[in-house]
């Protein structure tokens, strides 16, 4: 079979078995993409189902070639073994051919973390007489305040807000949904944007969307880590600020502050334990610096 044949039937499966997003699909797709690519380049007319270990061990050292992290390799080669898993189950193929292939070691990189003092400055440099401070302010508390991705806070609807238990509802990774809980300081907060939010002409579609622009329409998550961007600069922020930035920061913090790490990863929306130990790393990390700033026998 060609790819034209098979790409269709893989991409209902990653939405309608996986319950994958749009964002997560078109980045399947794209590794599926660069192959073909690949293959275009060095003229070889090959089927995807077609193709041996040796063609793909290529296409990944070509990979590394064109300068790609050892990160972004191994995020293409999960995507291709995603890719040949399906082939399996849909019994167009008999064998993997990429279950010898293996990824480049990666070194654990620890994400970059706000201060708490950092994160009030950021605040503070939110223009409250501007038309969207307020809703600014209220995301940017949301965001640290329930340790939320970019893409939920923008999904955010007023009726998941549940005022009496403390809670927000959140629609995750694959549509999963979970409660957090979330500070009075974001509540009030999202009081005080709630009436310049509904003086807006909504969009139809868009009447339960909690976070709006001024055209009355769900935000993109582009134009959040636009916000938070423009924020760090103002308030003379020199580390990288990411979309996980406000994210990575809650739970260090929680972490920090002698949290327990299945309460962190409930919160977080991690399936996995082993996810969410990398803020244990970061606390010894803290503590380490801690050690030799502060302790006797460092100063010598």
């Amino acid at each position: 079979m060609d790819w034209e044949s098979i790409i269709p039937g893989y991409k209902g499966f990653l939405k309608l078995e996986k319950g994958l997003s749009e964002n997560s699909i078109e980045a399947y797709l794209a590794d599926i993409s660069k192959l073909r690519q690949y293959l275009e380049l060095h003229q070889l007319d090959s089927g995807p189902t077609e193709l041996g270990q040796e063609v793909l061990r290529s296409f990944l050292s070509w990979l590394a070639d064109l300068g790609l992290s050892a990160r972004s390799q191994a995020r293409m080669l999960s995507g291709l073994k995603a890719f040949y898993r399906y082939l399996l189950l849909e019994d167009l193929l008999e064998k993997d051919p990429t279950a010898l292939l293996q990824a480049p070691r990666l070194g654990r990189k620890l994400p970059e973390v706000l201060t708490v003092s950092e994160i009030d400055r950021m605040m503070e440099k939110i223009d409250l007489s501007k038309a969207e401070g307020r809703r600014n302010k209220a995301m940017l508390e949301t965001l640290y305040s329930c340790g939320l991705r970019v893409s939920e806070l923008v999904g955010l609807k007023i009726s998941g807000i549940f005022r009496a238990e403390g809670f927000i509802r959140v629609i995750g990774k694959g549509d999963k949904e979970r409660l957090v809980p979330f500070s009075p300081r974001a509540l009030k907060e999202i009081d005080l944007y709630l009436p310049d939010r509904n003086s807006l002409a909504i969009q139809p579609g868009h009447e339960d969307i909690l976070f709006l622009n001024r055209r009355g329409r769900m935000l993109t998550r582009n134009m959040v880590f636009t916000i938070i961007k423009e924020l760090a600069r103002a308030a003379g922020i020199k580390k990288t600020v990411s979309r996980h930035t406000f994210r990575h920061s809650f739970a260090t913090h929680l972490v920090e502050g002698g949290a327990d790490l299945r309460a962190v990863q409930e919160m977080l929306g991690h399936e996995s334990i082993t996810t969410t130990e990398i803020y244990t790393h970061l606390d010894r990390e803290y503590l380490r610096e801690a050690i030799i700033s502060f302790h006797p026998r460092s100063l010598q």
